[in-house]
This record gives C-alpha cells, sequence and structure tokens, in this order.
C-alpha cells in the first residue's frame, strides 16, 4: 500500500533543511516506511545515495533530470527518514529493499540506476542479482573498486569507538562535509543542519556501523565482497559510466583506474576540482553526462573514454 506524505510530513520528520521538495512520499514496503522522492515522467531512473546520507543530496538532479526521466530517489533504510530493516545491514539488503520499493510503487521493466558512494556499491549488488532489471548503471565515486577509504571512515570500525565518534554534534557535521566537498561554499548552515539532522535520526548510527563492519575493517575495504561482486557484474557487461571527483577525500581517484580494469566496457569520467558528492557540486556538467550516456548505451569500449 503506498502512502503519500504530505507537504507537513517533512516538518513532522524533522528535515532540518525545511524545504517541501515535490515528490516526497512515505511508501510502506513489508511493513516498514520509506521515505522516497518521485518526480517527471519516462523511462525510470533510480538515485542511489552515500553512506549517513539521505535522497536530499539528489535534489539537483531531480531539478535537472526529471524533464526525460521518472526519476526516483529514496532514503535507504535505516538512513535518513527511512525505517531501519529487520536484519543487520548488509548491502545485498539494501538492494533487496531497492526492489520490494520499485516493485511496490508499480514500476515496470528495465530500470536505470545511478550510484552515489555506498549507493554505487548497491546498485552493482542489484544488477548483479538483477541484470535482467537493469538497463543502465552510472557509478559516482563508487565503493567496491578499490580498498582505501577515509581513515574517518576506518577508524569507525574500531569497537567501541566508532560508536562514541558517531555522536551527532555539529562540529561532526562540518567535518563530514569538509571531506566530501571541494568547493567550501557547499557547506552551507542549511546543508550543515540537515547533515547534523541524519546523524541524530535513531536507527543512523547502528545502519552505519553495520555497513563498516561489513565492508571493511581499520585498514580499508575488505577485498573479499568487491572481488566477488565485480566477478559477477563485469561479465554482465551491462553499459556503465563511471564517474570520479579528481579531489575526492573519501574514495580517492585513484579507484577509477581500478573502475577501468574490473568494467573495461565502460565510459569514464574524472571531475576536475571536484570531491565526492559531483551530483552536487557539477550539477549541471553531472546532468548532462548522464543524459548523454542514457540515450547512448551501444558505444563501443575504444569510444567511451572522456575528457
Amino acid at each position: 500500500m503506498l502512502r503519500h506524505g504530505s507537504l507537513d510530513d517533512e516538518v513532522e520528520f524533522g528535515h532540518a533543511v525545511g524545504t517541501q521538495r515535490p515528490g516526497t512520499r512515505r511508501t510502506e514496503v513489508d511493513g516498514r516506511t520509506i521515505r522516497c522522492r518521485v518526480t517527471g515522467t519516462g523511462a525510470p531512473l533510480v538515485l542511489l545515495h552515500g553512506i549517513g546520507r539521505s535522497l536530499d543530496d539528489w535534489d539537483e538532479q531531480h531539478e535537472r533530470l526529471s524533464g526525460q526521466y521518472q526519476v526516483i530517489s529514496l532514503d535507504l533504510p535505516g538512513f535518513g527518514w527511512s525505517d531501519p530493516l529487520p536484519r543487520p545491514a548488509s548491502v545485498r539488503g539494501l538492494a533487496d529493499a531497492v526492489a520490494a520499493l520499485l516493485e511496490e510503487l508499480g514500476v515496470d521493466g528495465p530500470v536505470q540506476l545511478v550510484g552515489n558512494s555506498l549507493g554505487g556499491a548497491v546498485a552493482m549488488r542489484f544488477a548483479a542479482d538483477r541484470p535482467q532489471q537493469v538497463r543502465a548503471l552510472v557509478l559516482a565515486d563508487a565503493a567496491g573498486f578499490g580498498a582505501e577509504v577515509a581513515v574517518a571512515l576506518r577508524v569507525l570500525a574500531i569497537r567501541p569507538l566508532g560508536r562514541l565518534l558517531l555522536r551527532p554534534r555539529r562540529s561532526a557535521a562540518i567535518d563530514t562535509l569538509r571531506g566530501c566537498f571541494r568547493d567550501r561554499s557547499f557547506i552551507t548552515p542549511q546543508r550543515i543542519d540537515a547533515t547534523l539532522a541524519l546523524a541524530s535520526r535513531p536507527h543512523s548510527a547502528t545502519t552505519m556501523l553495520q555497513l563498516l563492519r561489513e565492508l571493511g575493517t581499520v585498514r580499508g575495504i575488505r577485498p573479499g565482497w568487491r572481488r566477488d561482486l565485480l566477478a559477477r557484474l563485469a561479465p554482465l557487461r551491462i553499459p556503465t559510466l563511471v564517474l570520479w571527483g579528481d579531489k575526492d577525500l573519501i574514495l580517492p581517484p585513484s579507484h577509477l583506474e581500478a573502475a577501468r580494469e574490473a568494467l573495461p566496457h565502460s565510459r569514464f569520467h574524472l571531475f576536475p576540482d571536484t570531491g565526492h558528492f559531483p551530483q552536487i557540486e557539477r550539477a549541471d556538467e553531472f546532468a548532462t553526462l548522464v543524459g548523454n550516456f542514457l540515450t547512448d548505451h551501444r558505444a563501443q569500449p575504444e569510444l567511451q573514454e572522456t575528457s
């Protein structure tokens, strides 16, 4: 059953920014509430956020892409204003939840998936498990290609230090955003408030720690799940665009080279002077690259390099 949120729901949910986003709703899936946003019409384009974040990271892309596509974003279970999974969070569990939401929304046929950071790993897992349901992938600064990750995330895998460090603090919210944005003008008071509100959600820290311990250790991202996932994904040759910010401090741009080796049939693009959120820092260019790619899935590998 679909339950549509009203304008007041954003206030009820405690949204720190205080703006009302068209198309935002609450959807009940398997007895749990998922906050999602649906705008536009056309082929479905699903946007997946990173760890500890929310669908609000896709505001700029809803604005730019909903004229061509039915754009769907969601708070992944346990993050933002979505209920957690009934079991410990995992990449596969999140991918399954995305599939369940799409079914609840009545989305038929294959979808186009765009994932940032953790959302990229979720998108790859979705595609590896359900290749017939995926028309194309866009992976933006995605987890899953290399071992290196910011020290701030590695130390969260240490018990009980991780939970202590995830206590909601305004200074921590500012530090988080400094690690994500190259251009400090994006670190606005509104975005700081929103980041603090996300960290204050009751299930955020637990979900984040469960995922971090599945995916990595204090030494970095575990090789096993990355190797297995890419081994399943690569032979499928799903049309894929891999994007990266050249100043990403969370997942370094060297991961783009690993992506070239793992998914050689893909297109690649490196954004100059850009951090971990190119969909925000380079919103226009990001939307143009995604739009152009989705209209041309059949480019030959040797022609799939962008500058």
